[in-house]
C-alpha cells in the first residue's frame, strides 16, 4: 500500500511539476551523490539543502538562484527537505524562483539523509556544500545562511582547485 501511495504521489509530483516547469524529483543521498558526480571536469557544484519552512532557506534561495544565472562555471543543486505535505509549495517556490530545470526532494529519512549528504553535518537547515570543479571534491561546507561574499569566495576556490 505504501509503494502504491509512493508510486501516485510521485506520478503526481511529475505530472504537475511538467505542468510548472519545475522537475522536481524525490531522491536519495546516494543518488544525489551520483548526479554530483557526474559535473566532474566540467563545472563547480553548489549543492544546497533548504526547506520552504525554513527563514534562512527562503531568505538566501533567491541569492543562490541568481549565482547561478551569473557564473557559467557553477552548476546549482537544490535538494528540499520539506515533508510530503509541502510538495505544492515547493513546486510554486519554485517556480517563483525561476528555478526551470531539475531539482530534488528528499524521500529518505531524516539522518540515513543527513548522513549520506555529509558525515559532519548535524542536519540544521540551510546546508551547503561546494564541489570542485576538476576534482569532484568537497572543498568547502557550511550550515547556516551565509553573505554572499562567503559564496562567491568559495565558488571561486571551487572553480579554481
Amino acid at each position: 500500500m505504501r509503494l502504491l501511495l509512493f508510486v501516485l504521489g510521485l506520478s503526481f509530483l511529475l505530472l504537475f511539476s511538467a505542468c510548472s516547469n519545475v522537475d522536481l524529483i524525490a531522491t536519495d543521498s546516494k543518488t544525489i551523490q551520483e548526479h554530483l558526480s557526474n559535473y566532474k571536469g566540467e563545472k563547480a557544484v553548489l549543492l544546497n539543502v533548504w526547506a520552504t519552512t525554513c527563514a534562512p532557506c527562503v531568505e538566501e534561495f533567491p541569492m543562490i538562484v541568481d549565482l547561478g544565472k551569473e557564473i557559467h562555471d557553477l552548476e546549482i543543486v537544490f535538494v528540499s527537505a520539506d515533508f510530503d505535505d509541502n510538495i505544492n509549495e515547493v513546486i510554486d517556490f519554485l517556480y517563483d524562483h525561476h528555478v526551470s530545470r531539475i531539482s530534488y526532494i528528499k524521500n529518505e529519512k531524516d539522518q540515513p539523509f543527513i548522513n549520506g549528504i555529509h558525515s559532519t553535518w548535524t542536519g540544521s537547515l540551510p546546508f551547503t556544500i561546494l564541489f570542485g570543479k576538476n576534482s569532484g571534491e568537497i572543498v568547502s561546507y557550511w550550515e547556516g545562511k551565509e553573505q554572499e561574499s562567503k559564496f562567491r569566495k568559495h565558488i571561486q576556490l571551487a572553480i579554481n582547485e
